[in-house]
């Protein structure tokens, strides 16, 4: 294994965020890639510092981006970036978002860094050693029945226009767990199950990018990551539920009830 990648990853993510931190206040200015999904010059300026950084390191590395398409090379190291996860929070300066960077190798996710400049809360995990916040080891919470369970999702940039839109599963776990948040930053979502923040998040039609870090956080913090059905999580597929493990056949039960994506509608750049 080339020696750096996790440092790399970080020094990228704390650049990214400076940068997030510098243009808070400032005037923006704010492009609408869709009905309600947006970018501002924050994104772009935040993803040409983390490729200048893993590009610069590792040339020969495939890297998969929000803003950016590029081709693919094969490499059995793939990036996957996502520089400002939480655009529209930023946008109306509600301070929930973060930068976040994921390596694969070989298809399998091998590490996973998430920032929050707002907090200088660091959050990484490299497979089989573990997850960590500044340092410290994360674990995820005892809760143990999804009725005293804080859960969190996120909805869909096409919920003015899909059936599938994550409102029938919010209704029918709102009911059935302690309660339900929704802050907007699904590699933050996935992080605070990790620490115990949350007990379960879920959603819909996320991005590689929107879930790549944050999956392994939660893995490596001794946390399960699957679809709706039970099986291992493709973060290329449109569907996420992770937990503590304790409440996780609870959480699967509510969901298994709602609309779901099609699969043939995935999002796989391979």
């Amino acid at each position: 294994m080339q020696e750096g990648l996790l440092e790399t990853a970080i020094e990228a993510a704390r650049r990214a965020g400076e940068i997030q931190l510098r243009g808070l206040r400032d005037e923006r200015r704010i492009e609408f890639k869709g009905e309600i999904d947006l970018v501002t010059e924050v994104d772009r300026a935040c993803e040409r510092t983390i490729l200048e950084i893993l590009k610069g390191r590792f040339p020969q590395h495939d890297v998969i981006t929000e803003e950016s398409p590029m081709p693919l090379s094969g490499s059995p190291y793939r990036w996957i970036v996502d520089p400002l996860d939480g655009t529209v929070n930023y946008a109306h300066r509600y301070p929930v978002f973060a930068v976040s960077i994921a390596l694969e190798l070989e298809g399998r996710l091998l590490l996973g860094v998430v920032y929050d400049p707002t907090r200088g809360e660091l959050f990484w995990a490299m497979r089989g050693k573990g997850a960590y916040l500044n340092g410290e080891p994360l674990r995820v919470s005892d809760t143990d029945e999804l009725t005293r369970a804080l859960l969190v999702t996120g909805f869909p940039y096409d919920i003015r226009r899909s059936p599938v839109n994550n409102l029938d599963h919010f209704q029918n776990l709102i009911l059935r767990a302690q309660a339900v948040r929704r802050d907007g930053c699904a590699s933050l979502d996935l992080c605070y199950v990790a620490m115990g923040r949350f007990d379960g998040f879920w959603e819909l039609k996320l991005r590689p990018w929107d879930v790549a870090a944050g999956t392994i956080i939660v893995e490596e913090a001794g946390g399960r990551v699957t679809d709706f059905d039970g099986r291992p999580v493709d973060i290329y597929q449109l569907e996420i539920a992770a937990s503590n493990g304790l409440i996780h056949k609870e959480m699967l039960e509510v969901l298994r009830r709602g609309r779901r994506p099609t699969t043939e509608s995935g999002n796989s750049p391979r």
